[in-house]
């Protein structure tokens, strides 16, 4: 008999683990279902009231990014009016700025597009500089990407818009698509010290020839056959791209009054590097030696 009841209490004691676990996972089976009936129903309750302010989102979205479904045409007019914009929102922008280049292998690409920038912003004169004269032995190439940059980034009729690139010593003219008409002119280290020594062996020559006395000889005679030679307005702004802090040979006769801004790098540099640039020189005040 005591084995009787023996195995009797331990039938009973599986019966009430068996009951438990059963009743346990009953439990979080109905939590489970309990959840996603509640998560369906309140998908149910707010969706509805999401889907009806999603126009408005969107709306706003678009109120806040205009470019954002526009097509390309409205894009690149919408582009090119915030361009002109913020430049006439700037208190002075420089009638010419040289691009400085300290960097080794230089981007056409980015250098192509600073160009079009300055001339969206209504900048006429551009020059191009990089110590090694790279631009200069390839300005064939440089004048290719700044045409495609200007038709990717401005998209302007090639029958409506000339640019005058000053590509050599002769400064002879090639016409090719930009906005605005503005001058693009690729400098190298031989239009620095080089031009000023050319330009004093001319009046060494005129005054051995008689053409001139030595009492002629002066400074304002040197400036006067200098700009002769270059046929530009001195820079007044030169944003220099690179860690180098040199100038590095740019137009030394030219750059007396010329403020100098320096960026990082000229490559992946955005129109926002390059408008804070012309911000601080708009906001810079030269004293002129006084």
């Amino acid at each position: 008999m005591a084995l009787l009841y023996g195995l009797l209490w331990r039938l009973l004691l599986v019966l009430v683990h068996a009951n438990r676990a059963l009743v346990s996972w009953l439990r979080v089976r109905l939590r489970s279902w309990k959840g996603r009936l509640w998560e369906r129903t309140m998908a149910a309750l707010v969706l509805p009231s999401a889907l009806a302010r999603f126009p408005d989102h969107q709306k706003k979205l678009n109120h806040n990014n205009p470019d954002a479904n526009a097509n390309p045409v409205n894009r690149t007019a919408s582009r090119r009016s915030r361009w002109l914009s913020d430049g006439r929102s700037l208190e002075k922008l420089p009638v010419h700025i040289g691009l400085l280049v300290a960097e080794e292998e230089p981007s056409y690409t980015d250098i192509a597009n600073l160009v079009v920038w300055c001339m969206a912003v209504g900048i006429s004169y551009v020059s191009v500089y990089d110590n090694h004269g790279i631009f200069r032995k390839n300005n064939s190439r440089m004048l290719e990407e700044i045409v495609k940059q200007q038709q990717d980034l401005l998209g302007v009729d090639g029958s409506k818009y000339n640019v005058e690139f000053l590509s050599n010593g002769s400064d002879k003219h090639q016409h090719h698509v930009v906005s605005c008409r503005p001058t693009v002119k690729v400098l190298s280290p031989e239009d620095g010290k080089q031009t000023i020594v050319q330009a004093a062996q001319q009046l060494c020559r005129s005054v051995e020839n008689k053409e001139r006395s030595s009492k002629d000889i002066s400074v304002s005679m040197l400036d006067i056959l200098l700009r002769e030679s270059k046929n530009i307005p001195d820079p007044e702004l030169v944003v220099k791209f690179g860690p180098v802090d040199s100038t590095l040979g740019f137009l030394p006769w030219h750059i007396r009054l010329t403020e100098f801004i320096s960026l990082p790098s000229h490559r992946n540099v955005s129109y926002e590097d390059l408008l804070g640039a012309l911000q601080q020189y708009s906001a810079c005040q030269q004293r002129l030696g006084q």
